[in-house]
Parts: C-alpha cells; structure tokens; sequence
C-alpha cells in the first residue's frame, strides 16, 4: 500500500487539481485509489455517505476515484467564524469553535484523529493521494503541522511540490520552498510539477534544466493552462466571467464576510443563459431578475452586514419592481422574522431581526444537522437532490414547503405573490429539472438543458488526460507504487 502527497509552494498552486488528477488516472489503471486531506481549512463542504462533514474538494475527488464522500477522507476540517477563530470538525463532527492560539494546543488531538483515518484508508485501498494545505514554508505555522510535511514525516511517504507558473516567480517558488524545509523534508520532494503553463514549452526548458540541476530533483512535468476548464473552488469564491447574450437572466450574489458554500453557483456561472455576478463591499446591487442570499457560517454578523451595505434596501427595492429572490441555508434564515442564538454558538448570545419576508423564526442549535436529501421542488414538481448544513431549525407558518423531501419533511418556503423563495439545500442547482424549474421561475422562458454532473465529469476526464499526456509516467508510477 502506498501513500504520495501533494504539496504546494503557494495556496492555489493546483495542489485540489492534481490530487483530482490523479484519482482519476489510477483509476483508469484499475487501482483502488482514495483521496485524503489531513486538515483543511474551507467553508465550502459537504456531506458524507456516513453523515458527517468533509471539505468540498475532497467530495470532487472522492467522485474522480469512483467513491461515495467519506469522513476519513478529511478528518479535520475548520470553518472560520471570524477572522481569529473557527468551528472544529473532526471525523465529520463539529466539537466546538476554537480561536487560533486554542487550537494550536489542540494540535496533537487532531493530529491523532488524522492518523486514525489515514490507517483505515491504508488498509482498504492500495493507494492513498493525499493533498496539503497553504504550503510548507510557512515558518510561523511548523510547529505541530499536520497538514504539510508533519504529516509527511509521520507517515513517511513521498511528496511532490507543485508550483503555479501562471502567477510568476514559479522558480524562486519551488527553490524557495525547498530552500525553507529540513534536510529530511528536503529528502522526501521527489519532483516538481509546474501547473497552468501558456505559450512554447521550449522557452521554459532552460529554467527546467536549472531547476533540475539547482535542486537535483526531477521536474515531472508541465501541465497546461486549460481554457474553460471549471473544478469546483475549495474556497476562495470563483468570480471569472464569461460573456453572455443580452437576453441572458441576470442573477447577482451579494458576497457576505463568512459565505458559505458558494460552490452552489456553479451552475449557474456556468449556463449559457446566466449572467451571474458577485456584488463585494462598497459595491451597489444592478438591476436583476433574480437576487440570491447565499449560505453563511455567521448568519447574524452576515446579516448585519447586509443592512451596512444597504443591501437590505436594495433587496426591498428589487422586489417592489417585481424581481425573485432565493435564500439559500442561511440566506433563508436571513428570510425570517427572527434568529435566535441563545447558546452564542456563531458569536455573542442574542436574537437578530431577520428581513421578515417569511414568515417563520430561527432557533440556532448546537446539534448540527447533516444530510443528503432528495425530493420535489414545488416549482413544476421538479426533482431536485441536495444537502443539509445547518445548525438553525426554523419553524412558522411561512414554512410551507418549497421542497418535499422523500422522508416526508418539507424544507423552505415560497411567499403567497411568488417572489420569495427559501430553502436549505445546498446543490440546489446541480439537477437538470431543477435548475431549468428556477430559471423559469425566475423569468427565463425558454431554458437550454445543461447538465453540472456532466460538465464536472467531462472535466475530471480531461484532468485525467493532461495527467497522461504532461507528466511522467514512469516516475509517476513508480511513486505511485504501480510498478
């Protein structure tokens, strides 16, 4: 059995990609592959086959290996709440939020829950893709990694460093890191892959040549800038853009300081018939035809913010000229009349006035709930599958089921005029019915057919080609244990 780790020089080196890559490469050769992450630090999630919750990366490269998302595949995971704490969740379980300097002393707990995982995935699949975290030069972060080369060295397996051209300084990057490791770490970089490359691979040779000889470690290939290529974000929000009709529905996110699970936009970036745009601080919401309030780890700092920016007015003003607007898991508790948050679980105990555009309150529990859902959106009947993440449970009359669920649940409301729609499914977008349903709803009349679960596959394959045709293979399987 045999485990090779990806490292970064940088965060965004490409570390998510190549570890989704590979997956799919072994997988091609009939290997039995799993991906892990030993720490991740995201707000983007998801839930797992064995009800827990895992970093939404993960869950991309889970489907590239041909899995089902399990909590050992990224036993500890921290949602930040605010910019010096996060909430904790280990194997798939939240414990508590801890602040930075709390959670540095909890190091060792962690790292033992990681290894417990790793040693199950060791004992069921023949390879183990592990990917890092930030980077491993971090100086100030050293001291107990687990996510970077700590792990490394205490499982003893084989690293490759990964560096983005397309930033610049990709050389200083790969010296630079190496340069700031231990010997033993320095040992255990069996090669470099350059990512995002654009123009003649023979003007980069010399450097290659350098690298090589200025390091004795091996470059093990250059991979290439790919053009309307999409994998979802571990984190950061994805705001690129693509230019759309005129007639193109316009749909606008107001980008909240702790949004979450943005990754559900996706679908929506992508369809030729949608013109999404993040609205940022400072920045006014443009006419629209449908306004989303996305998901969110501190819905009532979130919320307060919302009414800084005048968003609040906006909103009210949008919907006067007769506009939709969705909430999505917190953007639906920004919905109510209310949100109470007795036991100060995302900051200060308190109760919050919601935007009182349905009708119902919300009571935030410490008892998280996660599942994956499937069920009926009351518009058009269409399907629609899913996943909870939430901690509030809202109850009220305005609650009258923009979706059934199949346990017999119903989840969301819509208002009695239409306009106002809420829900706490993530994902909500991904099912064909469900995403043409919205987009009608939202004053799209005719809807091209998209599918996300294709356009991802068809992504992961084309991953898995550059992998084939860019890297070497030999080397690669020989760190691979295949040979």
């Amino acid at each position: 059995m045999t485990t090779l780790m990806v490292q970064g020089t940088t965060s965004d080196a490409g570390k998510s990609t190549l570890v989704t890559a590979l997956c799919r490469w072994a997988r091609r050769q009939g290997v039995a592959v799993v991906p892990f992450k030993p720490q991740n630090m995201a707000l983007n999630s998801a839930v797992t086959a064995d009800g827990g919750e895992i970093g939404r990366a993960q869950a991309v490269q889970a489907q590239a290996a041909g899995l089902a998302p399990h909590t050992d595949m990224n036993p500890v995971l921290l949602k930040p709440n605010s910019d010096m704490g996060a909430q904790v969740i280990i194997h798939g379980r939240a414990i508590g939020n801890m602040q930075a300097l709390s959670y540095h002393g909890y190091k060792p707990v962690a790292m033992a829950a990681v290894l417990e995982s790793h040693a199950r995935l060791v004992e069921g699949y023949r390879l183990v893709l592990v990917e890092g975290a930030g980077s491993p030069a971090e100086i100030n972060l050293r001291a107990g990694d687990i996510a970077n080369m700590g792990f490394a060295e205490a499982v003893d397996c084989p690293v490759i460093l990964i560096a983005d051209i397309d930033k610049g300084g990709v050389f200083a990057h790969l010296v630079g890191t190496l340069e700031l490791l231990s010997a033993s770490e320095q040992a255990r970089v069996k090669g470099f892959v350059i990512n995002r490359f654009r123009g003649d691979i023979a003007l980069l040779k010399p450097g290659l040549d350098w690298l090589e000889q200025r390091t004795g470690k091996p470059v093990l290939g250059v991979l290439p800038y790919l053009m309307d290529f999409h994998l979802e974000a571990e984190d950061a929000v994805d705001t690129r853009q693509q230019r759309k009709d005129e007639q193109a529905l316009r749909v606008v996110v107001p980008v909240l300081p702790r949004i979450s699970n943005h990754t559900d936009f996706d679908p929506l970036r992508l369809h030729p018939q949608v013109q999404l745009s993040f609205v940022g601080p400072g920045q006014a919401i443009p006419p629209a035809d449908l306004i989303i309030l996305p998901g969110s780890k501190s819905v009532r700092a979130d919320l307060a913010r919302l009414r800084e920016q005048g968003w609040d007015a906006a909103i009210v003003r949008h919907l006067r000229y007769g506009g939709k607007l969705l909430g999505i898991c917190g953007g639906l508790q920004m919905l109510g009349r209310q949100i109470h948050d007795p036991h100060g679980l995302e900051g200060a105990a308190g109760s919050s006035d919601g935007l009182a555009l349905l009708d119902f309150e919300t009571l935030l529990e410490p008892e998280k709930q996660l599942r994956n859902v499937r069920g009926q959106l009351c518009l058009e009947q269409a399907e629609v599958s899913g996943y909870e993440i939430h901690a509030g449970v809202s109850r009220g009359p305005g609650l009258n089921g923009a979706v059934r669920l199949e346990d017999g649940r119903g989840d969301g409301g819509l208002s009695a005029d239409g306009q106002v729609l809420g829900t706490y499914l993530h994902g909500l977008f991904e099912q064909p019915a469900a995403l043409a349903a919205l987009l009608r709803w939202a004053g799209l009349r005719e809807v091209q057919h998209v599918d996300y679960q294709a356009l991802r596959e068809r992504d992961i394959e084309r991953l898995a080609d550059q992998v084939e045709q860019h890297l070497d293979s030999a080397r690669l399987r020989a760190l691979c244990g295949l040979e």
